[in-house]
């Protein structure tokens, strides 16, 4: 049960973020993850918190087929590598996610 409830609770932090044309799953860090943001690398922080995407293989490799691809770390790790352009809007999405979330636990708690 507790497994299932904690994928729940990220799944909650998840939105989806449009970049150059394709879309890109992002977590929101929790509050004990963005203490570590100013001292992560923008590549190693969007390595972490992006976990899902909607991507076929010809987005991955040349001559790649119109297949989709499904989701895996190590693959995103190795191909985002060769893609910078990707990693400060993907680390800014997840920055603004955190943002709102501490804007919205505040006026939760002005309300409260």
């Amino acid at each position: 049960m507790s497994k299932a409830l904690i994928e729940k609770i990220r799944r909650a932090r998840e939105l989806k973020v449009p970049v150059n044309g394709k879309n890109y799953t992002i977590r929101r860090p929790t509050d004990a993850e963005a203490v570590e943001m100013p001292s992560t690398r923008a590549f190693d922080f969007v390595c972490a918190f992006v976990v899902g995407w909607d991507l076929v293989e010809l987005d991955l490799i040349p001559g790649g087929g119109p297949e989709a691809v499904p989701f895996d770390a190590d693959l995103w790790r190795e191909w985002v590598a060769d893609h910078p352009d990707l990693w400060q809007p993907l680390a800014m999405a997840m920055k603004d996610a955190y943002i709102a979330h501490v804007k919205e636990r505040g006026e939760d708690e002005k309300n409260s």
